[in-house]
């Protein structure tokens, strides 16, 4: 994978990780083709051995991003066009992707854009961004983060957040757990890069497994989940690695392990 710029999506590679920058003037609001192009890069993250780590932001410091660019939709563009094998931005749909990503998010971000959080793993904030999913005023179903939220915080917030379509400023998204870190404005994406580099020096074959088992026992009862643990690739493949030994091994002798990812 290589540095681009293309369709307003920004994707810079930086050692083991991506930054991917939405960059489209004024609002970095998504397009048709900035979708497919986002869901391109999202591929190639994936199928990259060399990248690790993903960082998603906005450009600017006012927004993160609005979600649809309407615009798009006023010169045809439909709402169940196709968006790309991830669906809306590349995030919205399950596609097995067992890397971590982080969501800097730098300003407004609501609708679509909300929803491109929602498929990220961690989640810095800074102090003025804010939250919302506004479909519920014109007639839409926020589809992706009404399955999503529910998942991410308490019934009863996430409901009422749906149906009123109101806005979640940083403070109150870390009061319930949906952000992992508020930061001052300004200092959002050098946090997400101070996590990714955490990140890039850790065991290769880690990532995976706690992805995959945590989305495997999401909703299973704990019982249930000891036996999805047993069978997931993932999982025995890290239980079957020589990073097991050297990571044994280098705690015995008191140095940094040396992970090779096998």
């Amino acid at each position: 994978m290589e540095n681009s710029f293309k369709d307003g999506i920004r994707a810079e590679i930086d050692g083991k990780i991506l930054t991917i920058t939405l960059d489209r003037p004024k609002a970095n609001a998504i397009d048709l083709k900035a979708s497919r192009r986002l869901n391109d890069v999202v591929t190639e993250f994936k199928n990259d051995e060399q990248l690790r780590i993903a960082i998603v932001t906005g450009a600017g410091d006012r927004f993160f991003s609005p979600g649809w660019d309407l615009k798009g939709a006023a010169d045809g563009e439909a709402s169940d066009s196709d968006w790309g094998v991830g669906g809306f931005a590349g995030l919205n749909y399950p596609r097995n992707l067992d890397k971590p990503v982080i969501a800097a998010v730098n300003g407004i971000c609501c609708g679509g854009g909300f929803e491109v959080v929602l498929g990220t793993d961690i989640i810095v904030m800074e102090e003025h961004a804010r939250f919302a999913l506004p479909e519920i005023n014109v007639g839409v179903l926020a589809d992706a983060g009404t399955i999503k939220l529910r998942r991410r915080i308490p019934y009863h917030v996430a409901v009422e957040f749906l149906m009123t379509g109101r806005w979640m400023d940083a403070a109150e998204a870390k009061h319930w757990g949906l952000a992992n870190h508020v930061v001052p404005k300004g200092e959002g994406l050098a946090k997400a890069r101070e996590i990714a580099m955490q990140l890039a020096e850790g065991p290769p074959l880690l990532f995976p497994a706690i992805k995959q088992l945590m989305q495997h026992t999401e909703m299973v009862p704990e019982a249930q989940a000891f036996l999805v643990h047993d069978s997931l690739g993932a999982v025995q493949k890290v239980l079957r690695s020589e990073d097991l030994i050297e990571g044994a091994t280098a705690f015995a002798e008191k140095r940094k392990p040396v992970w090779k990812g096998r």
